[in-house]
């Protein structure tokens, strides 16, 4: 039987978590399975090996105590897709399945753990993270002897970015350290992870899209990644 990789709903730009997936990583014992509020496929969130938490629109503020007026707020939230991700979550940590956090995914990550994330990150910042036609791309700082910095071999590089909220660093979750920073001189959060890792399993939260950077088969905050991630995901054992 094959083992299942389970990519969470999102509402823009799904094909490319797909995409990110080759047929040569797959190879012929892994699948990727959409898990999705839409679906109410719930029952398939405990035959996965790994998990995916996809970015797109903002959290529920409620859930955290955020402000239900902020700019580019969007029109409405889905608060389906918060609570069935949240059953997804609680599933990885619980059973120490694989997880990669992207975007939004990491910012639920914080959330669940406790934390908050800011509102809207403010215009300056907007300037260098906000989703354009284009995404952005800047620097991050990778923290010594965090598990990203082991995974990707690197302190520094570069990163593509479309978001306007992000980790708030006053109210990080109760369990998580930061594993990277913004360059830009923002003290924008980039990257998640736990602080305690002997009793978790595999968890990286990122800022940007691994999925769909340019030349991400180079880049090793992408490419080394998604590699260690599936060596984590066949690795697993329920």
């Amino acid at each position: 039987m094959k083992k299942k990789i389970g990519i969470s709903y999102t509402e823009v730009n799904a094909p490319n978590y797909w995409n990110w997936f080759t047929s040569d990583d797959l190879g012929t014992d892994l699948e990727l399975l959409e898990l999705s509020f839409e679906k109410n496929n719930v029952e398939d969130i405990a035959s996965c090996d790994g998990f995916v938490l996809t970015g797109g629109i903002d959290v529920e503020p409620s859930i955290f105590g955020g402000a239900q007026d902020y700019p580019h707020r969007p029109e409405s939230f889905l608060p389906e897709r918060d609570a069935f991700e949240k059953l997804i979550y609680e599933r990885a940590k619980r059973e120490k399945v694989p997880l990669l956090g992207i975007c939004r995914g990491m910012q639920y990550i914080n959330i669940l753990e406790g934390g908050k994330v800011y509102d809207d990150i403010g215009e300056n910042a907007n300037v260098v993270h906000k989703k354009a036609a284009e995404d952005k791309v800047h620097q991050v700082s990778v923290v010594e002897d965090s598990l990203l910095c082991a995974v990707t071999g690197q302190l520094q590089g570069s990163v593509n970015s479309a978001h306007h909220q992000a980790v708030h660093p006053d109210h990080l979750g109760v369990s998580l350290m930061v594993s990277a920073y913004s360059e830009a001189g923002d003290g924008i959060i980039e990257g998640l992870e736990y602080k305690d890792k002997s009793d978790a399993g595999f968890m990286i939260g990122v800022q940007w899209h691994p999925e769909r950077m340019k030349e991400k088969e180079n880049n090793p905050f992408s490419q080394k990644i998604k590699e260690q991630f599936i060596i984590e995901v066949r690795n697993h054992k329920r």
